[in-house]
């Protein structure tokens, strides 16, 4: 009959004492081989680290999109905004001119007061308009003219996974050192620029970069006073990237991206093309006013 291994034919003595000697558990073997008390803290904090970067990531990845989609919507749509106001102002002047009535002067007025030129109108327009009006590619796009592209609504696919892989790699909170955090600091910020523009080469240039770069010290122990302060700043960082990210989800151009995720270019055509009819309905309405003078 076969027993537990180890537990047959086994006589005391003095060999065997001796041979189990070195395994036998002394207070001082237990205190060395106890593990540190911060170890489980220092877990908890590297696992909260990458929880925020992933978050922060995903984050600056919807806040491009979004300032990406809203340059484009005004390229694409400011113009058509801008005419059909003017339309309005031109309709209401009309009417006042035909009428005489107090009321639809003060009307008229209104309207012509939200398309007069304004200081710095185009920074706010990005380009499309001055204080004398449509600049040419504005022109081409209300006339269906070919324009210059605009650019990209989002970054390819590539630089996206480029920006996310820079961004574990290098960010911020990874380091121990001031020197070193700053350094990453400042290379982040070339990432984000590239990544912003959607400059797929040289995201890929600064990941070789980082790549021949210096390689960042080993993470050193730290005492559980700072491990716990450190989990006190990840938490608050969270909260500011949470209320980033509720922003922008609760804005209009969210919004509209929500309403076609796979084809922003395809939204913003279908809201031209309302647009326009609302231009051409202005257009016969003024041309009807203006024939009877």
């Amino acid at each position: 009959m076969r027993g537990l291994p180890g537990a047959a034919h086994r006589s005391p003595g003095p060999a065997r004492s001796s041979g189990y000697a070195g395994r036998v558990t002394t207070p001082e073997a237990d205190q060395s081989q106890a593990p540190r008390p911060e170890e489980r803290l220092e877990r908890a904090v590297r696992a909260a680290e990458q929880a925020l970067i992933e978050y922060e990531i995903a984050v600056e990845t919807f806040r491009v999109e979004v300032e990406n989609f809203a340059r484009l919507h005004e390229q694409r749509l400011g113009p058509l905004y801008a005419r059909i106001e003017e339309l309005d102002a031109e309709i209401a002047e009309a009417k006042a001119a035909r009428s005489g009535d107090p009321e639809d002067i003060r009307r008229a007025r209104e309207a012509r007061a939200r398309v007069l030129p304004m200081p710095g109108v185009d920074d706010l327009l990005h380009g499309w308009m001055d204080g004398d009006g449509l600049f040419p590619e504005a022109v081409a796009m209300l006339t269906d003219q070919p324009v210059r592209p605009p650019q990209r609504v989002r970054p390819s696919e590539e630089a996206r996974k480029l920006y996310r892989e820079l961004a574990r790699k290098a960010h911020p909170d990874l380091a121990q050192e001031e020197a070193e955090r700053k350094r990453r600091e400042e290379f982040l910020s070339r990432v984000n620029a590239a990544y912003a523009r959607g400059d797929e080469a040289l995201l890929g240039e600064l990941a070789a970069e980082w790549a021949a770069g210096p390689v960042p010290p080993e993470r050193r122990p730290s005492p559980a006073e700072e491990l716990y302060a450190r989990l006190e700043w990840l938490a608050q960082r969270k909260e500011l990237l949470t209320l980033v990210a509720r922003e922008l989800e609760d804005g209009a151009i969210a919004g509209m991206l929500r309403l076609a995720p796979d084809d922003p270019d395809g939204l913003l055509d279908e809201i031209a093309g309302r647009l326009r009819a609302d231009i051409a309905r202005r257009e016969a309405e003024l041309a009807s006013l203006t024939a009877r003078d």
